[in-house]
Protein backbone atom coordinates (compact mmCIF):
# COMPACT_ATOMS: atom_id res chain seq x y z
CA UNK A 1 0.00 0.00 0.00
CA UNK A 2 1.26 3.49 -0.43
CA UNK A 3 3.03 5.80 1.81
CA UNK A 4 0.60 8.65 3.75
CA UNK A 5 -2.22 9.39 6.28
CA UNK A 6 -5.06 6.54 6.11
CA UNK A 7 -8.39 7.99 7.87
CA UNK A 8 -9.74 4.67 9.01
CA UNK A 9 -13.42 4.29 10.16
CA UNK A 10 -13.75 2.00 13.41
CA UNK A 11 -16.58 0.27 14.86
CA UNK A 12 -19.26 2.01 17.22
CA UNK A 13 -21.07 -1.49 18.10
CA UNK A 14 -20.62 -4.42 16.07
CA UNK A 15 -17.18 -5.72 15.28
CA UNK A 16 -18.55 -6.40 12.03
CA UNK A 17 -19.13 -3.09 11.41
CA UNK A 18 -14.91 -3.06 10.45
CA UNK A 19 -14.37 -3.27 6.28
CA UNK A 20 -11.53 -5.52 5.27
CA UNK A 21 -9.77 -2.13 4.12
CA UNK A 22 -9.92 -1.00 7.52
CA UNK A 23 -8.56 -3.91 8.86
CA UNK A 24 -6.09 -4.12 6.16
CA UNK A 25 -4.79 -0.83 6.53
CA UNK A 26 -4.09 -1.62 10.41
CA UNK A 27 -2.42 -4.62 9.92
CA UNK A 28 0.16 -2.96 7.35
CA UNK A 29 0.32 0.66 9.44
CA UNK A 30 3.93 1.50 10.79
CA UNK A 31 2.29 4.19 13.41
CA UNK A 32 -1.09 4.05 14.04
CA UNK A 33 -2.39 7.65 15.80
CA UNK A 34 -5.63 7.22 18.26
CA UNK A 35 -7.59 9.04 20.64
CA UNK A 36 -7.24 6.31 23.38
CA UNK A 37 -3.78 3.43 23.16
CA UNK A 38 -5.78 1.26 25.22
CA UNK A 39 -8.73 0.96 23.15
CA UNK A 40 -7.12 0.76 19.71
CA UNK A 41 -4.71 -1.88 21.28
CA UNK A 42 -8.68 -3.61 22.17
CA UNK A 43 -9.38 -3.23 18.86
CA UNK A 44 -6.42 -4.80 17.47
CA UNK A 45 -6.91 -7.61 19.58
CA UNK A 46 -10.82 -8.50 18.80
CA UNK A 47 -9.42 -8.27 14.90
CA UNK A 48 -6.52 -10.34 15.69
CA UNK A 49 -4.01 -8.05 14.33
CA UNK A 50 -0.42 -8.36 15.59
CA UNK A 51 0.94 -5.37 14.84
CA UNK A 52 4.43 -3.61 15.13
CA UNK A 53 2.96 -0.41 14.53
CA UNK A 54 4.26 2.40 16.75
CA UNK A 55 1.23 3.57 18.57
CA UNK A 56 0.75 7.17 19.59
CA UNK A 57 -2.10 8.99 20.58
CA UNK A 58 -2.94 11.70 19.18
CA UNK A 59 -6.87 13.89 20.55
CA UNK A 60 -8.30 17.13 21.34
CA UNK A 61 -6.06 18.00 24.02
CA UNK A 62 -2.26 17.38 22.59
CA UNK A 63 -3.43 17.62 18.88
CA UNK A 64 -1.27 20.66 18.45
CA UNK A 65 1.62 19.66 20.08
CA UNK A 66 1.74 15.64 18.22
CA UNK A 67 1.04 17.29 14.76
CA UNK A 68 4.29 18.10 14.13
CA UNK A 69 5.14 14.65 15.02
CA UNK A 70 2.93 12.76 12.80
CA UNK A 71 4.00 15.02 10.00
CA UNK A 72 7.72 14.62 10.41
CA UNK A 73 7.16 10.50 10.54
CA UNK A 74 4.45 10.95 7.34
CA UNK A 75 7.51 13.12 5.51
CA UNK A 76 10.13 10.46 6.03
CA UNK A 77 7.87 7.68 4.60
CA UNK A 78 5.54 6.50 7.08
CA UNK A 79 2.32 4.53 6.71
CA UNK A 80 0.09 6.03 9.64
CA UNK A 81 -3.32 4.65 10.56
CA UNK A 82 -5.28 7.52 11.79
CA UNK A 83 -8.36 6.54 14.31
CA UNK A 84 -10.48 8.09 16.64
CA UNK A 85 -12.50 5.42 19.27
CA UNK A 86 -15.37 4.64 17.40
CA UNK A 87 -16.96 6.25 13.69
CA UNK A 88 -14.90 7.79 10.93
CA UNK A 89 -11.86 10.01 11.81
CA UNK A 90 -12.40 14.01 11.21
CA UNK A 91 -16.25 13.31 12.83
CA UNK A 92 -16.03 15.65 16.17
CA UNK A 93 -12.60 15.10 16.27
CA UNK A 94 -9.68 17.48 15.46
CA UNK A 95 -8.15 15.45 13.09
CA UNK A 96 -8.94 17.76 9.82
CA UNK A 97 -5.95 20.03 10.99
CA UNK A 98 -4.22 16.81 10.35
CA UNK A 99 -5.49 16.54 6.77
CA UNK A 100 -5.19 20.05 5.79
CA UNK A 101 -1.71 19.94 6.78
CA UNK A 102 -0.82 17.12 4.85
CA UNK A 103 -2.61 18.44 2.16
CA UNK A 104 -0.50 21.82 2.48
CA UNK A 105 2.42 19.80 2.50
CA UNK A 106 1.78 17.48 -0.61
CA UNK A 107 1.08 14.44 1.65
CA UNK A 108 -1.43 11.87 0.09
CA UNK A 109 -4.53 11.61 2.05
CA UNK A 110 -6.38 7.98 2.02
CA UNK A 111 -10.08 8.14 3.32
CA UNK A 112 -11.29 4.58 4.78
CA UNK A 113 -15.04 4.69 5.18
CA UNK A 114 -17.26 2.87 7.44
CA UNK A 115 -19.31 3.17 10.71
CA UNK A 116 -20.04 6.48 11.94
CA UNK A 117 -23.55 7.68 13.98
CA UNK A 118 -24.97 10.47 12.10
CA UNK A 119 -26.16 8.59 9.03
CA UNK A 120 -27.42 5.72 10.59
CA UNK A 121 -29.23 7.81 13.05
CA UNK A 122 -30.61 10.60 9.66
CA UNK A 123 -31.93 6.71 8.87
CA UNK A 124 -33.72 6.14 11.72
CA UNK A 125 -35.00 9.25 12.70
CA UNK A 126 -37.76 8.98 9.90
CA UNK A 127 -37.22 12.26 8.97
CA UNK A 128 -36.15 14.15 5.78
CA UNK A 129 -32.62 13.26 4.47
CA UNK A 130 -32.59 15.47 1.24
CA UNK A 131 -30.58 17.97 3.20
CA UNK A 132 -29.47 17.92 6.56
CA UNK A 133 -26.56 19.81 8.23
CA UNK A 134 -24.33 18.13 11.10
CA UNK A 135 -23.96 20.11 14.22
CA UNK A 136 -21.81 18.24 16.29
CA UNK A 137 -21.69 19.01 20.21
CA UNK A 138 -23.47 22.04 21.57
CA UNK A 139 -21.89 23.77 24.11
CA UNK A 140 -22.36 22.15 27.69
CA UNK A 141 -23.20 25.60 29.13
CA UNK A 142 -26.72 27.03 28.50
CA UNK A 143 -26.40 30.29 27.02
CA UNK A 144 -23.87 29.69 24.37
CA UNK A 145 -26.06 26.69 23.22
CA UNK A 146 -29.11 28.56 23.04
CA UNK A 147 -26.59 31.26 21.06
CA UNK A 148 -25.34 28.09 18.67
CA UNK A 149 -29.13 27.06 18.34
CA UNK A 150 -30.16 30.28 17.39
CA UNK A 151 -27.20 30.73 14.78
CA UNK A 152 -28.62 27.81 13.00
CA UNK A 153 -32.21 28.07 13.29
CA UNK A 154 -33.04 29.05 9.83
CA UNK A 155 -31.20 25.87 8.28
CA UNK A 156 -33.37 24.44 5.44
CA UNK A 157 -32.40 21.05 6.48
CA UNK A 158 -32.12 18.13 9.19
CA UNK A 159 -30.35 19.23 12.36
CA UNK A 160 -27.89 16.29 13.69
CA UNK A 161 -26.19 17.01 16.89
CA UNK A 162 -24.27 14.71 19.44
CA UNK A 163 -25.24 14.96 22.81
CA UNK A 164 -23.56 13.70 26.21
CA UNK A 165 -26.62 11.62 28.11
CA UNK A 166 -26.55 13.94 31.00
CA UNK A 167 -27.66 16.73 28.92
CA UNK A 168 -30.22 14.89 26.85
CA UNK A 169 -33.29 16.70 28.32
CA UNK A 170 -31.89 20.55 29.12
CA UNK A 171 -30.93 20.61 25.39
CA UNK A 172 -34.30 19.04 24.00
CA UNK A 173 -35.75 22.07 25.86
CA UNK A 174 -33.15 24.46 24.51
CA UNK A 175 -33.98 23.60 20.82
CA UNK A 176 -37.99 23.74 21.96
CA UNK A 177 -37.55 27.11 23.41
CA UNK A 178 -35.33 28.24 20.45
CA UNK A 179 -36.29 26.42 17.70
CA UNK A 180 -40.21 25.87 18.29
CA UNK A 181 -41.97 22.59 18.37
CA UNK A 182 -40.27 20.70 15.26
CA UNK A 183 -40.52 16.67 14.99
CA UNK A 184 -37.54 15.03 16.30
CA UNK A 185 -36.17 11.74 17.02
CA UNK A 186 -33.40 11.00 19.88
CA UNK A 187 -31.21 7.54 19.16
CA UNK A 188 -29.09 5.68 21.19
CA UNK A 189 -26.37 2.98 21.13
CA UNK A 190 -26.77 3.13 17.28
CA UNK A 191 -25.44 -0.77 16.09
CA UNK A 192 -25.26 -2.25 19.56
CA UNK A 193 -27.78 -4.16 21.82
CA UNK A 194 -29.94 -1.73 23.21
CA UNK A 195 -30.29 0.40 19.87
CA UNK A 196 -33.17 2.43 20.59
CA UNK A 197 -35.01 5.53 18.77
CA UNK A 198 -37.46 7.72 20.37
CA UNK A 199 -39.47 10.04 17.58
CA UNK A 200 -42.20 12.65 17.89
CA UNK A 201 -41.96 16.61 18.79
CA UNK A 202 -39.70 18.64 20.74
CA UNK A 203 -42.25 18.94 23.55
CA UNK A 204 -43.26 15.29 23.68
CA UNK A 205 -39.60 13.76 23.83
CA UNK A 206 -38.79 15.89 26.79
CA UNK A 207 -41.35 13.86 28.76
CA UNK A 208 -39.70 10.67 27.68
CA UNK A 209 -36.15 11.82 29.11
CA UNK A 210 -37.40 12.53 33.38
CA UNK A 211 -34.18 10.32 33.60
CA UNK A 212 -31.00 9.74 32.18
CA UNK A 213 -30.27 7.71 29.53
CA UNK A 214 -27.68 5.68 28.76
CA UNK A 215 -24.92 5.42 26.06
CA UNK A 216 -23.87 7.41 22.74
CA UNK A 217 -26.89 9.74 21.71
CA UNK A 218 -28.04 11.81 18.60
CA UNK A 219 -30.39 14.02 18.36
CA UNK A 220 -31.95 14.97 14.98
CA UNK A 221 -34.60 18.00 14.34
CA UNK A 222 -36.53 18.63 11.57
CA UNK A 223 -35.91 21.71 9.28
CA UNK A 224 -38.36 24.71 10.06
CA UNK A 225 -42.14 24.47 8.53
CA UNK A 226 -43.29 27.75 7.03
CA UNK A 227 -46.25 28.55 8.96
CA UNK A 228 -49.46 27.60 6.80
CA UNK A 229 -51.27 31.20 5.47
CA UNK A 230 -54.51 30.14 6.70
CA UNK A 231 -52.99 29.93 10.65
CA UNK A 232 -54.70 33.15 12.06
CA UNK A 233 -52.30 33.35 15.43
CA UNK A 234 -54.94 35.91 16.63
CA UNK A 235 -58.17 34.01 16.27
CA UNK A 236 -56.80 30.86 17.52
CA UNK A 237 -55.29 33.06 20.93
CA UNK A 238 -58.64 34.86 21.40
CA UNK A 239 -60.58 31.53 21.38
CA UNK A 240 -57.96 30.06 23.89
CA UNK A 241 -57.85 32.86 26.02
CA UNK A 242 -61.57 32.73 26.97
CA UNK A 243 -61.20 29.46 28.59
CA UNK A 244 -57.49 28.84 29.51
CA UNK A 245 -54.86 30.99 31.08
CA UNK A 246 -52.33 32.85 29.09
CA UNK A 247 -49.53 30.30 29.77
CA UNK A 248 -51.45 27.19 28.87
CA UNK A 249 -53.18 28.85 25.93
CA UNK A 250 -49.20 29.84 25.04
CA UNK A 251 -48.32 26.06 25.44
CA UNK A 252 -51.18 24.43 23.47
CA UNK A 253 -50.96 26.67 20.52
CA UNK A 254 -47.20 26.27 20.30
CA UNK A 255 -47.35 23.16 20.46
CA UNK A 256 -50.48 22.86 17.33
CA UNK A 257 -48.71 25.32 15.47
CA UNK A 258 -45.13 24.44 15.55
CA UNK A 259 -44.73 28.05 16.43
CA UNK A 260 -41.78 29.19 19.29
CA UNK A 261 -43.58 29.03 22.70
CA UNK A 262 -41.95 32.62 23.35
CA UNK A 263 -43.11 33.70 20.36
CA UNK A 264 -47.01 32.47 21.16
CA UNK A 265 -46.79 33.51 24.65
CA UNK A 266 -45.95 37.48 23.81
CA UNK A 267 -48.73 37.34 21.06
CA UNK A 268 -51.27 36.11 24.09
CA UNK A 269 -49.85 38.73 26.57
CA UNK A 270 -50.09 41.67 23.91
CA UNK A 271 -53.98 40.23 23.40
CA UNK A 272 -54.57 39.75 27.12
CA UNK A 273 -53.43 43.54 27.85
CA UNK A 274 -55.46 44.82 24.45
CA UNK A 275 -58.40 43.70 26.62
Amino acid sequence: MEKGLYLVSTPIGNLEDMTQRGTLVLRQATVIACEDTRTTHKLLSLLSISSNAKMLSYHEYNADKMRPTLISLLLKGEMIALVCDAGTPLVSDPGYRLVRECLDKGIKVFPIPGANALLPALQLSGLPSDRFFFVGFLSSKKSARQKELKEISSVPGTLIFYESPHRVKETLTDMLTILGNRNAAVVREITKKFEETKRGSLYDLIADFNQDPKGEIVILVDRPQPVQEKINLNDMLEKALSSQTVKDAAAHIAKETGLSKKHVYQKALELKYDE
